[in-house]
C-alpha cells in the first residue's frame, strides 16, 4: 500500500556511485524526517559528478557523499532493503537468510554505460533519477515535506 515507511531503509547497488546514492537522497529529501535511509554498494567505487549534476538541478546536494561498502555500514539494522542492480539483488537475498529485513528488486540501468555528447549522458542520468523519483513516489505515496 502507498504511503507504508519502513523506520529504516537501505538502497543498494553495485558501486555506491549512481543509482544507490541518487535513490537515498531522494528518499532523504522527501521522507528523510520519517524515515532512516542509507546507501551501499558491493564495491567502493568513485564518486560521479553527473549523479551530482542531475540531482543539484532538482535541488538536491549529493557533494558531500562518499561512496562505500555495506562493510563500512555501521548498522544492519534495516526494514526493507532495495536492490537497484542484479550483484546487490543476490547480497540482499543473502541478507535474509540470517536477518529480519524485508528486500525489493527494482531493476534500474546503469548510466554509466550511455556515451555520446556531455547532454545526451546527463539525460541517461535524468532518465534513472527521474525513473527512481516515480518508484519512490509510487511506493511511499505523497507523505514527503517537499510536495512528493
Amino acid at each position: 500500500m502507498p504511503g507504508d515507511l519502513p523506520s529504516a531503509i537501505l538502497f543498494a547497488c553495485t558501486q555506491n556511485v549512481i543509482r544507490s546514492p541518487m535513490a537515498a537522497a531522494i528518499m532523504k529529501h522527501y521522507y528523510g524526517h520519517r524515515v532512516y535511509v542509507a546507501s551501499a554498494g558491493l564495491k567502493p567505487g568513485k564518486a560521479d559528478p553527473f549523479t551530482v549534476a542531475v540531482l543539484d538541478e532538482i535541488g538536491i546536494d549529493l557533494g558531500k557523499h562518499r561512496p562505500h561498502t555495506f562493510d563500512d555500514l555501521e548498522d544492519a539494522s534495516f526494514d526493507l532493503a532495495i536492490s537497484l542492480s542484479p550483484e546487490a539483488h543476490h547480497w540482499a537475498l543473502e541478507l535474509t537468510r540470517t536477518t529480519a529485513i524485508s528486500t525489493e528488486y527494482w531493476p534500474t540501468m546503469d548510466p554509466s554505460a550511455t556515451s555520446g555528447s556531455r547532454e545526451q549522458i546527463l539525460d541517461s542520468y535524468r532518465m534513472v533519477r527521474d525513473s527512481l523519483i516515480n518508484r519512490i513516489k509510487a511506493k511511499f505515496g505523497g507523505l514527503g515535506a517537499k510536495g512528493v
